[in-house]
């Protein structure tokens, strides 16, 4: 690994967690998604104009590479014609739903204590991801016990900046109290992760290589500076640094 770097920021979907098909769970969250919308449509109907919608939200935002709250992409863009006083107040849980709807998300098996060991070798850890919840990954962090790890947590949904955007980084950058050649970036996408880190001068980038990764199929427009098999293989590359500061 490359000499200064102190801070390691990782992306979250496909990289940290995987989605795992459960026909049970994604129905259960169809059909309450259908009960607080208040929806009278025919369900094959309703959800393939959800899917619709959905895609052209996706396109226009990374085009602009701008993302938006939850009450804007329900009211905007995913349901507008229905009425704003159910959208808004139910926008946030209505985001999980739509989440769930594609299956359960889990981490990966290593995750948890690649983390914590990261941590211990004195690293400073940090989330940078796209994604439309605000709420669902802190929670997640919450439940696996790994929230205390992470002193930065930066998502498109709050900030509304979203990767490639090399403002996203430097933001996160900023809050972690590194500067940007301090950073390394984990993320499984061959396309956005490599060329948002590189752009925006981060001192390393680590590509996850995975089969079924968003964009594999693009022409990517430059190569990151190390490539891992799975998230544990990172401990290959970060050495123990000095102690944290009360610590043998």
């Amino acid at each position: 690994m490359k000499a200064g770097i102190d801070t390691i920021f990782f992306d979250v979907g496909a990289t940290l967690r995987v989605v795992v098909e459960d026909r049970e769970f994604s129905a259960s969250a169809e059909d309450e998604i259908m009960l607080l919308t208040q929806s009278g449509e025919d369900r094959a109907a309703f959800f393939q104009k959800l899917e619709r919608n959905w895609k052209a939200f996706r396109k226009r935002a990374k085009t602009v590479m701008l993302d938006m709250s939850e009450i804007e992409l329900w009211t905007q863009y995913l349901l507008p014609d229905y009425p704003h006083e159910i959208m808004a107040p139910n926008a946030a849980h209505l985001t999980r739903l739509w989440r769930n709807h594609d299956g359960r998300r889990v981490p990966r098996p290593d995750v948890n204590d690649t983390v914590r060991e990261l941590y211990r070798r004195g690293y400073k850890l940090g989330i940078i991801a796209n994604t439309i919840t605000e709420t669902e990954i802190p929670d997640w962090m919450c439940e696996e016990k790994i929230a205390g790890f992470f002193q930065t947590v930066i998502l498109s949904s709050k900030v509304r900046l979203r990767k490639p955007d090399p403002a996203i980084y430097h933001l996160a950058a900023r809050c972690i109290g590194s500067k940007p050649e301090e950073c390394a970036y984990v993320g499984d996408n061959p396309v956005r992760d490599v060329e948002g880190t590189i752009a925006a001068g981060f001192g390393a980038m680590i590509l996850l290589d995975v089969p079924d990764a968003s964009d594999k199929d693009k022409e990517a427009p430059c190569l990151p500076d190390y490539t891992i098999g799975k998230i544990s293989n990172l401990l290959d590359l970060f050495p123990s640094r000095a102690p944290r500061k009360g610590e043998a």
